[in-house]
């Protein structure tokens, strides 16, 4: 059976379920020293989350026929470097958080210094799985993974969208520079995600390439944006319990979100409107973009 032919719910559970076999993998065995630390990052790694990075991952890479095998590894990358950023960034110095996935927080079940080295170490096994698997068709594209990859994660990424976000609490910003913020600490990770599964797949000429990727990157753009603005609606609205994490803490910190800009109402529109910008990127995509339609409409109806 082709593979879209499975009814989205079951492939995202298929996926999912890889994802989760490969982490426990790919991981360090609890029982290999230093144990502490190895159990701390499987801890902080598995048997949570939606998985949604590995899924988009696996969702592009139908576009450029790769083998599960190789998307299973980018998808795990893209997800250890994910989990790092959630241990640190539930850190004290941080955002001092208590509860993750519905179970303490890394450094509350540890301690800060374990989490601490829980996020260095995650974040170097994602590259060395990166840089130890054959991903690619040749060596400058599997070196291109590496590059994008270490360019979401770094200051003009994550870490720099994380850096804004500190520095902005109780301060206000406009729609552009919370956009500017978010494409950076959310959105460069899911680009990140969507990029990896494409270049996972069989070589394709220099023209193929550029226009499967430029398509692809300006739907990642959006995705992230939409990601992020309804991370934020479901922290205004959900409670702790359906979220897993602590409720409200985005108004109760002062942070600046999409909520506390433009209303609930007004957020709500900005996703409906991210939403259509989303399929109407992939629409030169054809009927293989399939798989990231149908996670374009789950990330904008997901209740948690």
């Amino acid at each position: 059976m082709n593979n879209t032919e499975i009814d989205f719910p079951a492939w995202m559970g298929s996926i999912q379920q890889r994802c989760e076999h490969a982490l426990e993998r790919l991981l360090p065995a609890a029982n290999i020293a230093p144990q502490r630390l190895h159990n701390a990052m499987r801890y902080a790694t598995l048997g949570g989350g939606k998985r949604i990075r590995p899924l988009l991952c696996h969702a592009a890479g139908t576009l450029s026929g790769a083998a599960p095998e190789r998307l299973d590894i980018a998808a795990s990358a893209v997800e250890i470097i994910h989990a790092y950023s959630l241990v640190h960034d539930d850190l004290p110095c941080m955002d001092d958080d208590v509860l993750r996935r519905g179970k303490p927080t890394c450094h509350v079940e540890y301690d800060e210094a374990t989490a601490l080295l829980v996020g260095d170490a995650l974040q170097s096994l994602a590259f060395q799985l990166l840089a130890m698997h054959p991903l690619a068709d040749n060596s400058a594209r599997q070196i291109e993974m590496l590059r994008l990859l270490a360019q979401a994660a770094g200051s003009r990424g994550m870490a720099g969208g994380q850096a804004i976000d500190l520095a902005a609490v109780g301060v206000p910003l406009t729609l552009e520079e919370l956009e500017f913020m978010h494409i950076r600490k959310t959105g460069a990770l899911i680009r990140a995600a969507v990029h990896l599964g494409a270049l996972c797949g069989s070589s394709r000429s220099e023209g193929e390439c550029a226009k499967l990727d430029q398509n692809l990157d300006r739907y990642a753009k959006i995705a992230g944006l939409l990601f992020q603005v309804v991370d934020d609606i479901l922290d205004a609205e959900a409670s702790t319990a359906t979220l897993g994490k602590t409720a409200g803490k985005d108004a109760a910190h002062n942070k600046p979100t999409y909520v506390s800009l433009l209303g609930i109402v007004h957020a709500r529109s900005k996703a409906a409107e991210l939403r259509t910008a989303a399929h109407e990127a992939l629409a030169p995509l054809g009927k293989d973009a399939q798989r990231l339609h149908e996670l374009t409409d789950f990330i904008t109806d997901r209740s948690f």
